[in-house]
This record gives C-alpha cells, sequence and structure tokens, in this order.
C-alpha cells in the first residue's frame, strides 16, 4: 500500500462506508474488499476493518444524541450482550484461513443483496416498542448470537439488526439505527482486542480509514434517514454483486 492514492481512496471509501453503515448497513461489504484489493491479507483487513467501525460508531451515536434520539438502557443489555458473543466470533476469525475467510464473505454478499433486494419495506410511521419483559430477553439472546457474527466479519449484520428491532420490538428505523451504532460501538471493542492481541491490526491504515468513517457517520446521523435510501440500495447490490464474484475466486 505505498501507491500514493491508496490514502485518499481510504478517506473516501470510509466517507461512503460510514454514511451507508449509519443510515442502514453493509458498508464492511464495501470497506473489507477495498483493503484486501489494497493488499492486506483478509484476516488483517478484517480486524483493520474494526478500527474505523469504532470510531464510526462512536461519532454516530453522539450525532444521534445530540438530535435526542437515544434508546438507553435498552441499547446497553444488547450491546453487553453482543460484547461477549463477539469475543467468540472474533476468536474464530483470526485462525480461519485467508481463502476460506473471502468464500465466506461472497456468500454473506449474496445473502445480503437477497435481502436488501427483497426484504419487506420498512414502515417509518410511529409504533408502539416492545423493549421490556419477554422482548427484551428475546433481544439479549438473539444480540449474543448477533455479536458472535460481528465477531466473525460484521458485514452486513447492520441490516439483520435493524430488521429484527424493527419486527420484534418494533422501534421506528430512526431508533432502530440509533440502537444499532450503540450495540456496535461495544461488541466492536471486544472484537478488536481480540484482533490487536493476535497482531491482526494495522493501526496506520485502520485509523485513515477511520477519518472517512467518522466522517461519513456524522454526516449521516445529521441528515433524514431515508435520504437517498433508494439509491444506496442500487448502489450495494451492484457493489456487492461484483465484489461477491470476485471474493469468491479470488485466492
Amino acid at each position: 500500500m505505498e501507491e500514493w492514492y491508496a490514502y485518499p481512496l481510504l478517506i473516501l471509501v470510509g466517507f461512503v462506508v460510514g454514511f451507508i453503515n449509519t443510515v442502514a448497513g453493509g458498508g464492511s461489504l464495501l470497506s473489507l474488499p477495498i483493503l484486501i484489493f489494497l493488499g492486506l491479507p483478509s484476516t488483517l483487513a478484517n480486524g483493520t476493518n474494526r478500527v474505523a467501525v469504532i470510531f464510526q460508531t462512536a461519532v454516530a451515536t453522539a450525532g444521534f444524541k445530540s438530535k435526542g434520539v437515544s434508546t438507553f438502557p435498552f441499547n446497553i443489555y444488547l450491546g453487553c450482550s453482543a460484547f461477549f458473543g463477539s469475543i467468540l466470533g472474533a476468536r474464530l476469525a483470526v485462525d480461519i484461513s485467508g481463502a476460506l475467510f473471502n468464500r465466506i464473505l461472497a456468500i454473506v454478499m449474496i445473502c445480503v443483496v437477497l435481502i436488501v433486494a427483497f426484504g419487506p419495506k420498512m414502515g417509518m410511521k410511529e409504533i408502539q416498542e416492545r423493549l421490556t419483559g419477554k422482548y427484551l430477553w428475546l433481544g439479549i439472546i438473539a444480540f449474543f448470537f448477533f455479536g458472535i457474527y460481528g465477531g466473525f466479519i460484521n458485514a452486513g449484520l447492520g441490516f439483520i439488526i435493524i430488521l429484527f428491532l424493527h419486527y420484534v420490538n418494533r422501534m421506528t428505523l430512526v431508533r432502530s439505527n440509533a440502537t444499532k451504532v450503540a450495540v456496535v460501538f461495544m461488541y466492536m471493542v471486544s472484537a478488536l482486542i481480540v484482533f490487536a492481541w493476535n497482531n491482526q491490526v494495522n493501526w496506520k491504515i485502520g485509523l485513515i480509514l477511520a477519518i472517512g468513517n467518522g466522517s461519513g457517520a456524522w454526516v449521516a446521523s445529521r441528515v433524514s434517514v431515508n435520504m437517498g435510501d433508494g439509491f444506496v440500495k442500487k448502489f450495494l447490490i451492484f457493489m456487492v454483486s461484483i465484489l461477491a464474484v470476485k471474493l469468491w475466486f479470488y485466492q
């Protein structure tokens, strides 16, 4: 990664990823392949990407809170559960071979494309939230397993979290996103610790990418959450489909 264009490209990609991740999810489906194609081994790219996502979710959480959108303490309960699940997922990720990781990532990309293209529409109308009792416990259990996947790859998990919070806990899209970024921040910390402990983080590249991720997240948290939603979905379907094919054959 000595080419002069690599770092400006990382900031630009990071901005797009941070915006997409905050509005909906799936941004890591762009940043992970970019890191791999720029020369990082798959596992190192996976760990390095966590640095940027932590900055992105911290900024997004602050942005949502500044606009009065917060789901505390519900997000803390879910985040603590995902935190411990993420440790298991990250341990799996650091031990996996690069070729197998690429195949798994390609499959994940295809699944996300199908969800984005054919998944149910989510309305924005106010609905009665279900954040206590059995729905709280259902969320705690589900987010432990979300955390395992988040620690392992994390790519595309934002869509699944939004769907779960909307249909199970009856949250609006705005509050689902606010909850999502807070939870991702919490479990991403544990995942980064595992990757860093196993020397699977390039801090320089991660921090450069984080400049873009954080900027994109701040912009996204300050504008309407459905701004450009149709374009984002089409863009993701196009890019993810191409990258999935590339990664499937990339060894």
